[in-house]
């Protein structure tokens, strides 16, 4: 990687100019991320660059304009103190195949070039600024990491990409846990409509509490049977919650009914422990809220 210029038409802008290898789409997946041409680092027989959409809007940058290339400049390693501009910098024109968007922090940034022409542009021919690593499927990022600090000894950090961007996944983390206190909240209130159901079906079936008494059943009987159509309650309402918020989220990733900008669909991912936890929650406060008014509405119908 190495800052610069870039120039299009009467444009520029101040970018950050990364060369990889052509596999790099294989592991990034950034192929699937285009909003506008490809991802392809070659333009027919000559290298080809593909830009974040923030650096594209910049330029006013048009895809596969084959008569106006990318002018870009790097600063040279030994240029020193020159007159001369032109020996300060070393420069390069390239096509633009492609343009996409991940998120502002790097579609702003980054430009992306075959790494056979950025590291001579980069006085960098011998030299690497990083080596990303992309594991096989079901191998855990943690262990790798533990061995590469291992490896590496104390004088050198590793981090994983969630610690390398920790306040923004602190951000998203935070915007769940509001969000989940926010509906934590609603269901509390909702709960009342459970409470009152149960008083009104004791009410209603006073009767049926007295036959069952005089047959032999006992107050904790009664009480349970309260209990769990309580219970039955909340788990139907908890199913149906859960069945309407999968269709949603398959409508989502399917469709994109919600975007967070042009292009970009909200995106979303269900972890089977965040759902078995939306599940603990619902239950037991729907437990809580069957326990005390069958208890009480029971005992006083068996009064009467």
């Amino acid at each position: 990687e190495e800052n610069g210029l870039i120039r299009y038409r009467d444009r520029q802008h101040l970018v950050t100019f990364k060369g990889v290898g052509n596999d790099y789409n294989l592991h990034t997946g950034i192929d699937s991320m285009m909003i506008s041409g490809s991802f392809d680092l070659q333009y027919g027989n000559s290298p080809a660059a593909v830009a974040g959409a923030g650096v594209a809007y910049a330029l006013s940058l048009s895809v596969n304009d084959s008569f106006n290339p990318l002018e870009l400049y790097v600063p040279r390693k030994n240029a020193g103190n020159t007159l001369n501009p032109e020996e300060a910098f070393n420069s390069e024109v390239i096509f633009a195949s492609g343009i996409f968007q991940i998120q502002p922090e790097f579609d702003n940034k980054y430009v992306i070039l075959p790494i056979d022409f950025a590291a001579p542009l980069f006085d960098r021919e011998s030299e690497l600024t990083s080596l990303e690593i992309g594991l096989k499927k079901g191998f855990k990022s943690r262990l790798l990491q533990q061995k590469l600090s291992d490896a590496l000894g104390a004088n050198f950090v590793v981090k994983n990409r969630f610690e390398q961007h920790q306040l923004l996944y602190k951000i998203i983390n935070a915007e769940k846990w509001a969000v989940y206190l926010i509906l934590t909240f609603i269901l509390i209130i909702a709960t009342f409509n459970i409470i009152g159901s149960l008083t009104m079906l004791v009410v209603e079936k006073s009767d049926d509490i007295r036959v069952l008494s005089n047959l032999g059943a006992s107050p904790a009987l009664v009480r349970r049977i309260f209990f769990l159509e309580g219970l039955l309650i909340s788990f139907t309402g908890c199913f149906m919650g859960l069945v309407l918020g999968f269709v949603a989220i398959f409508l989502q990733e399917r469709y994109g009914l919600i975007w967070i900008v042009e292009d970009m669909p909200y995106p979303m991912l269900v972890k089977l422990r965040d759902v078995g936890f939306v599940v603990l929650t619902v239950l037991s406060i729907g437990a809580l809220a069957a326990w005390y008014p069958a208890g009480k509405s029971v005992k006083r119908a068996l009064k009467d």
